[in-house]
């Protein structure tokens, strides 16, 4: 179909420019075809796990996971309606992600807000701090106060990140207004706690209280640590590429700062495609049924190195930027270069 590349293109080639045109269109068809393949089912689940709680809870809880990859699913659509890539319509895309987020409990113009600074500063070393994992670089852990290096390993744990992290997301993060808020952002977050307490309550009416959060909690819970667990792996892999403001640049950012996450087929369709990262940070505007197949048909995309779905969890204890040495370490990694460069100041 295109011309074949067999290499990632540089900041002097463009040619990924043309490559993208072809794919960042939305198609109607396949967006609302996505979306009765997602919300239907998304809705069956739940009323399966409603008459489930008739014969077993063990089976409600098996039944949530498919939700939560369904609510994962809700996400993505989410996500590429802030992006505007999910219909041509500016109004479709709002009103399709402002529904999609009030089922994944996240309000919609808050988090597109940081999530657009993300994508402006994504592996950007000068940038970091608004929409992204916190990330500290070697030299800057060593030479942080005791309390703020324990703060950081106590954050970069993945028990506090995939455990605690969801909880934190839900019940505060999503919920409340801040000052730096805009009134259309502040006004979103009212609309979602006040559709999100009306659906609690019709539903407590209906099926009982206890049943309502014991089906809802688990489903959110799990939902939300994939997520977080997602996030994390598509911008911290052992390769991953992070630049000072002044040799940033934003193919190679997108290219290099973003992980290729290969995953089975059937977590693909779950995940909207988002592991193929590195497509979706060239160009936000393909949507998400689009990205493998600009991925496959291109070859300058190809060359990327996969991560493994294993590799992806091996990748988690990397928590510090080597800037010297252009990698991510452990935290083993830079007590161990630490010693070093000390034995190398005293000797020399």
């Amino acid at each position: 179909m295109n011309t074949p590349n067999n290499h990632i293109a540089n900041s002097a080639d463009r040619s990924w420019e043309s490559i993208i045109k072809l794919y960042n269109k939305p198609d109607a068809r396949k967006s609302i075809g996505q979306l009765c393949s997602t919300f239907i089912p998304y809705i069956i689940v739940w009323i399966l796990m409603i008459k489930s709680m008739e014969y077993s809870y063990v089976l409600t809880l098996l039944l949530s996971l498919l939700a939560s990859g369904l609510l994962v699913r809700i996400f993505i659509i989410f996500h590429d309606c802030g992006h505007n890539s999910f219909f041509k319509s500016a109004k479709a895309n709002n009103i399709t992600g402002i529904i999609s987020g009030i089922l994944a409990f996240t309000p919609y113009y808050i988090w597109h807000s940081h999530h657009r600074v993300h994508h402006a500063t994504s592996a950007n070393l000068d940038k970091r701090g608004i929409g992204d994992v916190w990330t500290m670089t070697r030299e800057e852990y060593n030479n942080a106060p005791v309390k703020t290096r324990r703060y950081y390993r106590i954050f970069r744990n993945p028990f506090i990140m995939f455990l605690i992290g969801p909880l934190f997301v839900i019940f505060y993060q999503n919920r409340f207004t801040k000052k730096t808020m805009n009134p259309k952002e502040k006004r979103n977050i009212y609309l979602t706690n006040t559709v999100l307490l009306i659906t609690a309550v019709s539903m407590s009416l209906i099926i009982g209280i206890k049943a309502y959060l014991i089906i809802q909690l688990p489903v959110l819970y799990i939902a939300h640590s994939v997520g977080i667990w997602l996030f994390l792996v598509q911008h911290n892999f052992e390769d991953v590429n992070w630049e000072r403001d002044r040799n940033w640049e934003y193919m190679t950012a997108a290219i290099k700062g973003s992980s290729f996450l290969k995953l089975p087929l059937v977590f693909q369709w779950f995940t909207g495609s988002i592991g193929f990262h590195h497509i979706h940070h060239l160009s936000p505007r393909i949507p998400n049924y689009n990205l493998r197949r600009c991925h496959n048909e291109n070859m300058m995309f190809r060359v990327v190195q996969p991560i493994t779905f294993f590799q992806a969890f091996r990748f988690l204890n990397l928590h510090l930027w080597d800037e010297e040495n252009q990698r991510m370490i452990t935290f083993k990694n830079a007590e161990i270069l630490q010693v070093k460069k000390n034995i190398l100041y005293s000797t020399g």
